[in-house]
């Protein structure tokens, strides 16, 4: 049986690539998204990359995956990390297992990076290890099962 991964982008990281490369790198969004999709192949994954600046189609994208199969979420929420709670209340209500990442270390940042509304919730969060941190958390899930 294939495990099906959900991965979510949140606002501005459509410009991953191009946006603050010294913090960033210049991985696109494409970049990441392909070697995620390439990566799940090989570990018998199917990834599944969706990318919003609009936070309820990011609500609407996480209640959808409560019925489709998903079974398991890898979040950046990028700039919603630390304003919305209606985000944690969508995982929260479709009580899926999800995983927080972010390309840069936000403790390393400004203090108000420094709070997750999702971590609270989520399995484990990575930070700071650029856009191999999105492969961490896709073989974790992979391991997990």
């Amino acid at each position: 049986m294939t495990m099906n991964i959900l991965v979510l982008n949140g606002p501005n990281l459509n410009l991953l690539g191009t946006r603050e490369p010294q913090i960033y790198g210049a991985d696109t969004l494409a970049d990441v998204e392909r070697m995620l999709i390439e990566e799940g192949a090989r570990l018998g994954a199917s990834v599944q990359c969706f990318q919003s600046n609009h936070e309820g189609h990011l609500i609407d994208r996480i209640h959808a995956a409560r019925l489709d199969g998903t079974r398991g979420i890898i979040i950046n929420p990028g700039g919603l990390t630390h304003t919305s709670v209606a985000l944690r209340d969508a995982f929260a209500g479709v009580a899926l297992p999800v995983l927080e990442v972010h390309v840069s270390n936000v403790h390393r940042r400004e203090e108000f990076r420094h709070h997750s509304y999702i971590s609270g919730i989520a399995e484990g969060v990575i930070a700071g290890l650029g856009v191999q941190g999105y492969l961490a958390a896709l073989r974790w899930f992979v391991a997990r099962g």
